[in-house]
């Protein structure tokens, strides 16, 4: 299974590199992980309305650059379905079976996701109605494949 995650933005923090590159080597075990880092757009000070879509257009073109056309794309939108870890893990397990062995999950930056890209995804999915910072919601998303992986294997992982 080829897992990539696409994201805007640069994980400038130390303790969320060393995060990211501690659940990065845990799912060596289990699938080829590939992260793709773009770069954000500036987004200037009371920007209009037009400016922010302009701007997520923007960055919604240089994701759609990396998403290959057998990657089942699953896109972190927070008018996407909320599921559970076990479900996650079900999907992941079930794409895998019905020979989608790409997956590429999209984070966009902190403008969201361009409509493009949502409408290129196959799955919109929700962790939380909550809003948290991009670099940190990367760690979080590693941790639930992470978890996925541990739950499709029937090893121990705390609930």
């Amino acid at each position: 299974m080829n897992i990539t995650l696409i994201t805007v933005g640069k994980i400038k923090e130390k303790y969320l590199k060393l995060a990211i590159d501690e659940y990065s080597k845990r799912l060596t075990r289990y699938c080829k992980l590939n992260i793709v880092e773009l770069a954000d757009e500036k987004t200037p000070d009371n920007a209009s309305e037009k400016e922010e879509i302009a701007i997520k257009e923007k960055e919604g073109e240089q994701i759609l650059k990396h998403i290959k056309d057998n990657m089942y794309v699953i896109a972190l939108d927070l008018k996407g379905k909320q599921i559970t870890s076990e479900e996650l893990a079900t999907m992941i397990d079930d794409l895998g079976v019905r020979g989608n062995s790409n997956i590429a999950f999209v984070i966009g930056g902190s403008l969201g996701i361009a409509e493009s890209v949502l409408k290129r995804a196959n799955y919109k999915l929700c962790f939380s109605k909550m809003t948290f910072p991009h670099q940190l919601f990367r760690v979080m998303l590693l941790e639930q494949i992470y978890r996925a992986y541990r739950i499709n294997s029937g090893e121990p992982y705390h609930k």
